[in-house]
């Protein structure tokens, strides 16, 4: 996989987009570490609110190993393929009450009441302690203009909030264990004392609450550290106040023993998604982290499925774009391998090494349009050269496409015709035809 070409847009105000990435795949940016991803659907898109590892700049002083944190970024799309960067909403020398010397401006939430936007943020403040922190716009990609102070009567992190049918605003947060409090019409201010929530399990750290609405249910969502590491459960009520009863898990831990797995969960053009993170782009060190998608489903008593982890996520992809086929459905097995095309930089993307003899992956959602394509391509390398075949639907359906990888330690970009490409959407499959290895970055049709 190997990120596309980046590329001015025009801007109208400040703060508009600045710069595009696309990515139908897991993570969904690759171009810098994301987490704690909080998707919102606001003018028809889908706007994703991250936080933003970066590495420890020079001087730092904090915790040797941990997360580092300095600014926001907001994403957004409207068919979970194309994402846009619309660059830095908000940094903590913004914020008059934060230390800038913590960097830590963790898990942050938006949401959308009576013409604003408001931004939800926590951050170590000059008095010590995580608080939260407001900040308001006029649109969901800013300018924000944060508050000179934070939330009066609240101490921790990860803030979410929920505003019901009503329009009654519920602000929830943790700190160790989860509470929640009334907001004021205002959303800057709570109304009396915080609540906990005292009958979630005991045992394990409880944090990153995400609370929403379905058919009448509350669900509250949690990552629950019930062994080693975070995985995500969740509790149900008929009330946003609660009790929450604990109902299940949603996401089992990380097979990549990624300690955190900050999430939300929303309703887009009538699919359910799960919104999370991994350490796709930093396998050894779990504070640089990466946001994920994948599709979420709900029982017909309301009860949610778990959540099966994907590289291949939940956008389609054009047959005509670069397809990362390392992001892949499913393979043939152990004679197909994964790694980064240069280990020195993880943000370059994946390659796939075909082992053997009809080793495969399969690649699906790919929109072939009208099926107007004649011509493959292919970004490969095969040291004793190689033949790549292209199938569609199965790995048994119809050949239309035998590519010839020449001998070589380069990388080339082999090209072939494409014979009966079918319209509408189908899936690719990718085969060794022969039995010298090779290794792939990309597929594109013309």
């Amino acid at each position: 996989m190997k990120p596309p070409l980046r590329h001015l847009l025009a801007a109208g105000v400040a703060g508009l987009l600045q710069s595009a990435s696309a990515f139908a795949t897991n993570p969904l940016i690759m171009d810098q570490f994301t987490a704690d991803p909080t998707a919102r659907v606001f003018q028809g898109k889908v706007y994703v609110y991250p936080s933003h590892d970066i590495k420890a700049p020079p001087g730092y002083k904090g915790k040797p190993n941990w997360f580092v944190m300095e600014d926001y970024h907001v994403f957004s799309s409207e068919n979970l393929t194309d994402w846009q960067d619309h660059g830095v909403i908000l940094k903590q020398t913004d914020v008059p009450w934060v230390d800038t010397s913590a960097y830590a401006m963790w898990a942050p939430d938006s949401v959308f009441k009576d013409g604003k936007y408001y931004f939800y943020f926590p951050a170590i403040a000059k008095t010590g302690g995580f608080r939260i922190g407001v900040a308001v716009a006029d649109q969901p990609y800013g300018p924000f203009k944060p508050m000179p102070t934070p939330i009066e009567g609240v101490q921790g992190i990860d803030p979410a909030v929920l505003i019901d049918k009503d329009g009654q605003a519920y602000l929830y947060y943790s700190l160790d264990r989860i509470f929640v409090a009334r907001l004021k019409p205002d959303m800057l201010q709570i109304e009396g004392e915080p609540v906990v929530f005292d009958n979630l399990p005991k045992k394990g750290l409880q944090e990153g609450p995400f609370v929403f609405e379905r058919n009448g249910i509350y669900y509250l969502t949690y990552p629950h550290v019930a062994n080693k590491t975070e995985r995500l459960e969740y509790a149900t009520s008929t009330s946003p106040m609660g009790p929450f009863t604990a109902a299940g898990v949603i996401l089992d831990e990380a097979e990549s023993g990624c300690w955190t797995v900050h999430h939300s969960i929303l309703e887009y053009q009538g699919q359910w998604y799960l919104f999370y993170h991994d350490k796709d782009l930093s396998p050894a060190f779990d504070k640089n982290r990466a946001i994920r998608a994948d599709r979420l489903f709900f029982d017909a008593d309301g009860t949610i499925r778990r959540v099966i982890p994907t590289l291949r996520g939940v956008g389609r992809v054009a047959a005509k774009s670069e397809i990362q086929i390392d992001r892949y459905s499913a393979t043939s097995g152990t004679d197909v391998a994964v790694s980064f095309l240069d280990e020195t930089n993880p943000h370059a993307g994946w390659k796939t090494r075909f082992g053997a003899a009809q080793s495969w992956v399969r690649f699906n959602e790919v929109d072939f349009g009208r099926g107007a394509q004649n011509a493959i391509e292919v970004r490969a390398k095969a040291l004793g050269g190689g033949t790549l075949e292209i199938r569609l639907d199965r790995a048994d359906g119809p050949v239309i496409g035998r590519i010839d990888v020449g001998a070589g330690t380069d990388w080339v970009i082999a090209r072939a015709a494409a014979h009966r490409v079918p319209a509408g959407v189908h899936d690719l499959f990718v085969a060794q035809a022969g039995v010298e290895t090779v290794e792939v970055d990309w597929v594109r049709f013309r």
